[in-house]
């Protein structure tokens, strides 16, 4: 187990790997943020416009799969994004209850500053690790997630 710093509380010293991505986590949300701030985004509203840039045309549940995030998150997020005039939200033809996504050509013109923005997180994220580092680093970030993932839930008591 890797060795206490002192930047970690003495009530997380059980949680060494946990607090680390707790803190590292807080900094890159934080400097995404920034960076997302500049273009005139919220945080999340990167990733509904990636997955729209990707495959435009989505419904709303469609784009909720492909987040992860809750429907009032998603539905409030699509909101400010169509007042901003990034995309457009029209019923489907099959099923006039289902709203389907499109991107504006404001949204698609979008594609090239996201990358930029992930390209300028990614080279300020790993600044200080060598390549090596870097992959090792993303091998066990999605080991930890895989773990997180399928983790036993615990049993609800039954009233």
């Amino acid at each position: 187990m890797p060795e206490p710093t002192p930047r970690t509380p003495a009530t997380a010293s059980g949680g060494q790997v946990s607090y680390a991505i707790f803190e590292l986590a807080r900094a890159h949300r934080g400097y995404a943020s920034a960076l997302l701030r500049e273009m005139g985004l919220h945080p999340g509203q990167e990733l509904l416009l990636m997955h729209l840039l990707d495959r435009d045309g989505q419904t709303q549940s469609e784009l909720l799969e492909s987040v992860g995030l809750d429907h009032s998150t998603v539905s409030k997020s699509l909101r400010r994004m169509q007042d901003a005039g990034l995309l457009v939200r029209e019923p489907a033809e099959h099923d006039r209850r289902v709203m389907v996504v499109h991107l504006t050509d404001k949204g698609r013109a979008m594609r090239e500053p996201i990358a930029a923005m992930w390209q300028a997180l990614e080279e300020t994220s790993t600044r200080n690790l060598s390549a090596q580092q870097a992959e090792s680093f993303v091998r066990t970030a999605y080991a930890i997630i895989d773990a997180i993932n399928s983790r036993a839930l615990p049993q609800e008591d039954s009233m």
